[in-house]
């Protein structure tokens, strides 16, 4: 499963812009969550989108993590060729992904697909009996009205159900994903919203269960949901992602400390606009992506928060303002005309990013930065 390249070096040897992990956060990130998983008494089954690397999910297989989810066969792919089986495609079933699902499968992945709708689950059972395969389904059900899934409640439910089982399928289960949670920024929110979440999977569960119709996984989460249930009771297994890295919008939804963003961009400054307060470093959007989801919460981050080359936060200071391959630093309030003598030419720093997820997704490699200041090269998955 380890795929981390031999080749032992610095920060300072490193070109930027370059996507550091510490490791020693990383690592306090991912137990935990699954000293989370533990005390609730489900399994837990990590999101890997948010790193799409080998190395970070041989970490968390190793804290004890019970298989991966992941948000593309590409991913499922890599992961199985990597050794992992247990794997949950945790996005809504194309047709025309079935032959790449029925083919994982035979090759001996268990891989779990998903659907919300009767037409997805005839798609599937026709596909699957056509070529002699019975596909392993979760039905995606929607407790917040978030983005996609059937509410607990719905005639639906039973439809889709009844739908996969009666068309020779394996219905395996209902998954929940409470995505609205990152609207929210108080302990005594997330938790109520961990609790409807909770709720309404196990609500969907018993429905089905009622109506004669298998359902042995009930799966819930997301990464402030997780941290912030105080019960899963009825609920199997416990699903999170950005958690293994985090980054300001968990830091302003209240789920993480800024000490804890295991995952920052290392830049240079290359120029300065003295007379605007402006310092120019080379990473622009390009390396920090363009998510601006801090901008909607009740501390805006521009497009990240400014550190020494440490890691440490330098308070007031912002990436500003971006273009695809230039930064702009600046101060919070008044500009600093001092801006060019505080950072010269040439000065190193690191930007916590918004969204780990979407900045990591800009780079082919994480520079993984061990407690002793050593770094080695972790590749990244692209693509679908």
């Amino acid at each position: 499963m380890n795929n981390m390249q031999n080749n032992s070096q610095d920060l300072a040897g490193i070109d930027t812009p370059a996507a550091i992990v510490s490791l020693p956060r990383m690592q306090r990130n991912i137990a935990r969550m699954q000293q989370q998983a533990d005390a609730l008494g489900v399994r837990f089954r990590p999101h890997v989108k948010t790193s799409k690397c080998a190395d970070v999910v041989a970490a968390q297989l190793a804290a004890g993590a019970a298989g991966i989810t992941v948000s593309t066969l590409k991913e499922a792919d890599q992961f199985f060729a990597r050794g992992v089986t247990d794997i949950l495609y945790a996005v809504g079933m194309a047709p025309h992904r079935l032959a790449h699902a029925l083919d994982l499968r035979q090759r001996g992945c268990a891989l779990q697909i998903l659907t919300d709708s009767v037409e997805g689950a005839r798609a599937i059972a026709e596909y699957g009996r056509a070529h002699g395969h019975a596909f392993e389904v979760l039905i995606e059900i929607d407790t917040d009205g978030h983005r996609s899934g059937i509410r607990p409640g719905e005639d639906l439910l039973l439809e889709v159900g009844r739908a996969l089982h009666e068309g020779g399928m394996r219905l395996a289960g209902v998954l929940t994903h409470a995505g609205s949670s990152y609207e929210l920024h108080t302990p005594e929110a997330l938790a109520a919203l961990a609790e409807q979440e909770r709720a309404g999977c196990v609500q969907a569960a018993q429905r089905l269960r009622a109506a004669g119709l298998p359902c042995p996984i009930v799966s819930v989460g997301s990464t402030p949901t997780a941290l912030e249930a105080a019960s899963l009771e009825g609920v199997t297994e416990l699903r999170a992602g950005v958690y293994v890295f985090f980054d300001l919008v968990m830091r302003n939804v209240g789920v993480c400390r800024t000490e804890d963003i295991a995952l920052s961009v290392l830049t240079t400054v290359i120029g300065h606009q003295a007379d605007k307060g402006w310092a120019i470093v080379d990473a622009g959007w390009m390396a920090m992506s363009r998510d601006r989801g801090t901008g909607k919460q009740q501390r805006d981050y521009g497009y990240g928060q400014v550190c020494t080359v440490d890691g440490v936060p330098i308070e007031g200071y912002l990436l500003s303002a971006a273009n695809q391959e230039h930064g702009i630093l600046s101060r919070e309030g008044t500009a600093d005309t001092d801006i060019a003598a505080r950072f010269p030419a040439g000065t190193r720093l690191r930007i916590l990013p918004n969204h780990a997820c979407a900045t990591g997704a800009q780079f082919p490699a994480y520079q993984a930065l061990a407690a002793d200041g050593t770094v080695q090269t972790w590749e990244r998955f692209h693509g679908w």
